[in-house]
């Protein structure tokens, strides 16, 4: 009896020792989301829902890309639904619109998420060159953006016109969605940065450690503000496309993407406490938050329980998936 319990126990030791990838984890949640959903409802799998899929997680996964970097650096940023709200303003005030004789086409479009992309800039400059801890510098300018937009718009939404924009959200190349493309392109734009680029390893050894990497050399605060700046461009791409879905410009085009974003990132496996995680995990994460919003309308979940039900599973998912090891104590 002794020499079976031992050989559990070692079994057991070696099981524990074993090491696998961090994406294994959320690919597994995502795995058995899907089965069960399909299983409640076999029209989960339809052409028809796994088109809307691909359109509702590719907005998502642009957002939560950015947040990526700023995540992974150990910091937060919250001004995605004010800079999604003003870089929408923008977009249906110049392009061609109700209200206006704008018609600025690309360039209206270029102007939006150069809008975004400051907005980002600003945020990386209170950060560092102020002081002001990245939780509330990027508040302040979620409200900046929420009022700008408020005030340029007059409150109104801004049906868009131009049929070159609206085309990139509700188009479709064969029977993938336009949008799958833009999602999959700026993807690999951000895969490319984050393995292949000087500012993708800053990245992570300022989140691994920014004691150590400012001995190391590492010029911390411009690569606090350069990654502060992408964030704000890849949410204002979001923010562009997401209006050209919507078919207006509006004040409220952000409206519960933050939380989206940051639970794709986290329940992807990136740690909120940084050095940990990347845009893979953020992909799988995105897809996860999505499959379980439509898999709850599938399901004819109460709208008012909704909430509730995506909490519970988004927090039974990054039990699963967080690598507790990595993180620090906290009393």
């Amino acid at each position: 009896m002794a020499s079976v319990i031992e050989g559990s126990t070692q079994r057991f030791s070696r099981l524990r020792r074993l090491r696998f990838p961090p994406i294994v984890g959320p690919l597994i949640v995502l795995i058995v989301l899907v089965l069960l959903i399909t299983i409640i409802n076999p029209r989960f799998l339809s052409p028809i829902n796994l088109t809307n899929l691909a359109r509702q997680s590719s907005i998502l996964l642009i957002i939560a890309l950015g947040e990526t970097f700023i995540i992974l650096m150990g910091s937060i940023d919250l001004s995605i639904e004010g800079n999604m709200a003003l870089t929408s303003v923008i977009i249906g005030t110049l392009a061609a619109n109700y209200f206006n004789s704008n018609d600025l086409g690309i360039w209206a479009v270029l102007l939006a998420v150069l809008a975004g992309t400051t907005m980002g800039l600003l945020s990386g400059i209170f950060v560092t060159k102020l002081r002001i801890p990245s939780f509330m510098a990027t508040l302040g300018m979620w409200y900046v953006g929420l009022g700008l937009a408020t005030y340029l718009s007059n409150g109104m939404n801004l049906p868009l016109l131009d049929p070159m924009i609206l085309s990139w959200a509700r188009g479709t190349i064969g029977p993938i969605p336009t949008l799958t493309f833009f999602g999959i392109a700026m993807f690999l734009l951000a895969f490319f940065i984050e393995r292949f680029t000087r500012f993708g390893r800053y990245i992570f050894a300022i989140g691994g450690g920014e004691d150590r990497a400012k001995l190391a050399g590492i010029p911390i605060n411009k690569y606090k503000i350069m990654a502060f700046t992408l964030a704000g461009f890849f949410i204002g791409v979001g923010g562009v496309l997401n209006s050209a879905r919507i078919g207006a410009g509006t004040a409220t085009a952000g409206l519960n993407q933050l939380f989206a974003a940051i639970t794709a990132v986290v329940v992807g496996g990136t740690a909120l406490t940084g050095g940990t995680g990347g845009v893979v995990q953020t992909l799988v994460g995105a897809l996860i938050v999505i499959v379980i919003s439509n898999g709850m309308l599938l399901a004819g979940v109460h709208s008012y329980a909704q909430l509730a039900v995506q909490g519970v599973i988004i927090t039974i998912a990054v039990i699963l998936t967080l690598d507790r090891s990595k993180l620090p104590y906290i009393k």
